[in-house]
């Protein structure tokens, strides 16, 4: 199963109210068809619930765990391609080759790494500590990786060949990351120890260096501070391919304010509305972004897929409302009180009543 996703990042200088917006779109075109789920995990289940896809064991404490929303690329997969936790780090998937060989019994894939990552990590710079950490434990020789690391303050490209890892801090206004290929070449910030930082790091591990793109979709961020997370929903959806986009995420993550995560939990983007979570008191989302016992697929992927074409155009109004709804809340309250504990189930709930 690929987890790989092209991704977006603008950073403080460019968003309203100085947040760090990030959006990722999902991409597979041997997988269209398969569900993405959304599951979100409390402080008792992030790490000790079931057991790591890769095999090797999840080696951290629950009284160090924090709480996780997550995306997964295939059902009844233990770990996800995006997620974020309660602090406000987010961290993606962005690339993946060769793991197919990666399942044994101290191995991690990719996508545990990022679920072990997100339930201990309290900012970005943590994240990408403990994302060379469980790679310099439980890498497989055969694997490569890119992994996406933010908070409010700063975002972390994170490239690993077998157990050796290099990470580059982003240093661009705003960036455009394609999949494929190792993104971390000659830049290094923080590496492995007694990497040579004068070789480029994906000629190194043989591997094809895929810099970030000049490139953009969409609304270009213009450095007035005026971008918004619906700027970054019409990004995803002029970067969506329909042969390949499968589900699309965006992060607006704030220093001061409240953090919001917004998933499509359906097909192409361009197709497809964002639903809002944030982490309340006792947040509760929707069984139907998650696959039941015995199904193959999410009930809202399902519904999306037997929609009529009039539905979108009434998600999208209501889609812009919930933006509107949220930023004037955010402006007003700088934490999630308990009437957002459901956000996310209800919007979902909303949207399948276009289905039905």
């Amino acid at each position: 199963m690929s987890s790989n996703g092209e991704c977006f990042v603008v950073l403080p200088a460019n968003c309203v109210s100085g947040t760090l917006i990030v959006g990722r779109n999902a991409e597979d075109e041997a997988s269209v068809g398969v569900a993405e789920e959304v599951c979100y995990y409390d402080v008792s289940d992030v790490i000790g619930e079931g057991k790591t896809d890769g095999g090797a064991a999840a080696e951290s404490s629950n009284e160090d765990a924090l709480r996780v929303i997550l995306q997964k690329p295939k059902p009844g997969l233990w770990g996800g391609d995006f997620g974020a936790n309660e602090r406000g780090v987010a961290v993606g998937l962005t690339w993946t080759d060769g793991e197919e060989d990666a399942k044994d019994n101290d191995s991690l894939l990719g996508t545990d790494i990022v679920r072990l990552t997100l339930a201990v990590s309290s900012d970005v710079e943590a994240a990408v500590d403990r994302i060379g950490l469980l790679v310099a434990t439980h890498g497989h020789d055969k694997t490569k990786l890119n992994f996406i690391a933010c908070d409010s303050t700063a975002a972390w490209l994170i490239s690993c060949a077998g157990k050796v890892w290099a990470a580059e801090k982003v240093e661009s206004s705003f960036l455009r990351l394609p999949s494929g290929g190792l993104t971390v070449t000659t830049t290094i910030n923080k590496s492995s120890e007694g990497l040579d930082a004068e070789a480029s790091f994906a000629a190194a591990h043989d591997a094809e260096a895929q810099p970030p793109a000049e490139d953009w979709c969409g609304l270009k961020p213009s450095g007035d501070g005026t971008y918004t997370q619906h700027d970054m929903f019409e990004t995803l959806r002029a970067a969506s391919n329909e042969s390949s986009s499968r589900a699309a995420t965006v992060s607006v993550l704030s220093a001061k304010g409240i953090c919001c995560h917004w998933f499509t939990a359906t097909p192409n983007a361009a197709e497809s509305v964002f639903k809002p979570f944030v982490f309340a008191p006792k947040p509760r989302i929707s069984p139907l972004t998650a696959v039941q016992s015995e199904a193959e697929l999410t009930l809202l992927h399902k519904l999306h897929s037997q929609r009529k074409p009039a539905a979108l155009e009434h998600l999208r109004s209501l889609e812009r409302s919930c933006v509107d709804e949220l930023n004037n809340y955010f402006s007003l309250q700088d934490h999630a009180s308990d009437e957002l504990d459901e956000l996310l189930k209800d919007c979902v709930e909303a949207e399948v009543k276009f289905y039905r």
